[in-house]
């Protein structure tokens, strides 16, 4: 069995099993707000911002590069809002007290701001407005994720993180297939899409409010190590830089498809091969992230599967840079889900095995999951820069493989976990 790592956390009551009823709600949970959060990076947001620029599919290079680079600007501005949002949440829902629990009330509050904006964002047509009110809902998705992701640290007994954990990333990918298949195969549009998301998110998050399991606290924990403090643990420091080159990785090779599709690959129907690009990187994700999370378990072994995950990512990205056409785009869709399960189910294990302080979870994962958001939020702005510079998506997909592939290499670093 893999040991946690911290002397708090080590002498620790052991945890009882979570039922499946719990596992359930958990799930379903993370499926709203992935729904939430991906339809509307991957393709609203996007179109928001083609449409306030009057562009099309036939748009010429010049223009099209604006679109990617204002995307890529109301992105960037989202992810300092994550940055400070994430942490913050996360040490407030230590420090809650009350007969709720310390984080079913972040929850509610995370889920109800991050539907707000979604909804607020449904009706703006300048780029300042799209701006402030995707920020806002990221700040609604930083809290309502760092309240959940400490739910694993608190309720969850390591033999069963690795499972758990695999049921972040599944929900990721079918979040994303089932938000992109409604809005734009059911045809809603941006308004009827973004009401769409917001009651899904509400409705979805419900279960896991109601079951029972976060014990109320009487007396809110009080942190005196600051995250500079906590970037000393090394195993921590090298979790958490595995963790942002895995992510930058994954999120420089899927937040511009809808551009790649348009305007690198020239799709006669973009929409519609996104959907289906979408869908076998979501077969991926579904197919390799429970099963590496149960392997992972069964055997006490983390890092090979890490490793394993940054090789598949690698070689998706060849794929998309030796073989511009469909055809091989949908293999490396494949590749790149198969891959990113695979890290999201051992990572999020790792990360909860690697914690220095068990009273301080929500902080800390919250400082952990800087790694998840942010890198995925300035993906845009980044690769914005390096389509701009390059003149095409080659070299994008390109540092795309390389930031995964040395993010499964820095993770081997961790001697704490096998």
């Amino acid at each position: 069995m893999i040991e946690p790592i911290g002397a708090t956390a080590a002498t620790t009551a052991p945890l009882p099993p979570v039922s499946r009823r719990w596992i359930s709600g958990f799930a379903l949970a993370w499926l709203g707000i992935w729904l939430a959060q991906l339809t509307p990076f991957q393709l609203l947001v996007p179109l928001q911002v083609n449409h306030l620029l009057g562009i099309g599919d036939t748009a010429d290079e010049s223009t099209w590069q604006r679109s990617v680079v204002d995307f890529g600007l109301v992105s960037g501005v989202s992810a300092i809002c994550a940055l400070i949002a994430f942490p913050v949440a996360g040490a407030l829902s230590d420090r809650t007290t009350g007969r709720f629990g310390r984080r079913r009330p972040w929850t509610v509050a995370g889920s109800a701001l991050f539907a707000v904006a979604l909804l607020a964002l449904g009706v703006q047509h300048t780029f300042a407005g799209i701006t402030v009110c995707w920020s806002l809902a990221i700040i609604g998705f930083c809290v309502v994720s760092a309240a959940v992701t400490a739910m694993i640290s608190d309720q969850v007994p390591h033999e069963q993180r690795g499972v758990v954990s695999s049921w972040i990333s599944t929900p990721q990918a079918l979040g994303i297939i089932t938000g992109v298949a409604v809005v734009s195969v059911a045809g809603l549009g941006i308004v009827a899409g973004y009401v769409f998301l917001a009651i899904a998110l509400l409705v979805l998050v419900t279960p896991l409010v109601l079951t029972r399991g976060d014990t109320p606290v009487t007396v809110a924990p009080r942190s005196t190590e600051s995250v500079l403090d906590l970037l000393r643990h090394r195993d921590f420091r090298w979790t958490l830089s595995g963790r942002v080159l895995v992510n930058i990785g994954n999120a420089l090779g899927t937040s511009l498809l809808l551009f790649f599709l348009q305007f690198g690959l020239r799709a006669s129907d973009p929409d519609t091969a996104l959907l289906l690009m979408t869908a076998i990187y979501m077969a991926g994700v579904i197919i390799a992230s429970p099963l590496a999370g149960w392997l992972s378990d069964r055997i006490g072994r983390r890092k090979p599967f890490i490793l394993g995950s940054g090789l598949l990512q690698a070689l998706s990205a060849v794929l998309l840079t030796t073989m511009v056409n469909l055809p091989a785009a949908y293999v490396a869709a494949a590749l790149m889900g198969a891959g990113f399960g695979c890290f999201m189910a051992i990572d999020q294990a790792v990360a909860t095995e690697v914690l220095p302080d068990a009273e301080h979870n929500g902080k800390d994962l919250g400082v952990m999951n800087i790694a998840m958001a942010v890198p995925q939020a300035l993906a845009p702005l980044i690769g914005a820069g390096i389509v701009h510079a390059s003149g095409g998506f080659g070299a994008l997909f390109v540092v795309a493989g390389l930031f995964a592939l040395g993010g499964g290499v820095v993770i081997l670093q961790v001697r704490g976990v096998r």
